[in-house]
């Protein structure tokens, strides 16, 4: 079954470019263009795509808004890959914690726009050990809001806490394996029971969880 792919871009050129470009993909159709941020929310609405492919810098309502209204509304289940022109700034920072499953830039090649897509649209989060150390460094930047503080943390046991320290001090999953001495398919079972006691949608988000309740602190 092919993912449907929900492009968001204020520029006409960005999205012809972008529908013509899946639109050669086997596995990928575009379901629809949205030109603004509250145009691909009602789209969202309107298509349920697996996908949407969300730029962060739009008039009337911006990417970082759209993305935190579409990965909280109930039922849809879309995904939030967000492309953006800059490098992790933070306007990107603020829409990983909006709900988006990762980010890429535009100037990424075709084969690594296609691979995301469906990493994303997989249910994996499009977030490399290197993009979380910089995101690490945006928290130690900006600061972090915290969560309340009747956080489930005490659900995890003590294995899936490790496990969650070293994903957000930015391990993959390989090195968290080596460090814990366990199996990389271990590695990717306990991510999986994290994230469904956390109730969090991936490991980006469960990245963000680690630092705003205060289990991992930012260096500095």
């Amino acid at each position: 079954m092919a993912v449907s792919v929900l492009l968001a871009d204020d520029q006409e050129l960005v999205r012809e470019g972008l529908s013509v470009l899946l639109s050669a993909q086997p596995d990928i159709e575009v379901a629809g263009e949205a030109v603004d941020g509250r145009d691909a929310v009602r789209l969202v609405g309107e298509l349920r795509p697996d996908v949407v492919l969300m730029d962060v810098r739009m008039p009337d309502l911006d990417g970082i808004e759209a993305t935190r209204r579409i990965t909280g509304a109930n039922g849809t289940g879309t995904k939030v890959l967000v492309l953006t022109t800059f490098d992790l700034d933070e306007y990107v920072f603020h829409a990983l914690r909006a709900g988006a499953s990762g980010f890429l830039l535009k100037d990424s090649s075709a084969s690594a726009l296609t691979h995301a897509i469906r990493v994303v649209a997989a249910g994996d989060a499009m977030l490399s050990p290197a993009l979380t150390k910089r995101l690490v460094a945006e928290f130690a930047r900006l600061g972090a809001p915290r969560f309340p503080p009747r956080v489930r943390l005490d659900e995890l046991t003590e294995r899936e806490t490790e496990v969650l320290t070293l994903l957000a001090r930015g391990h993959s999953n390989a090195e968290v394996a080596d460090g814990l001495v366990i199996a990389e398919q271990t590695v990717k079972t306990h991510v999986s029971r994290i994230l469904g006691k956390l109730g969090l949608r991936d490991r980006t988000q469960a990245v963000i969880f680690a630092y705003e309740v205060g289990l991992v602190r930012p260096p500095g």
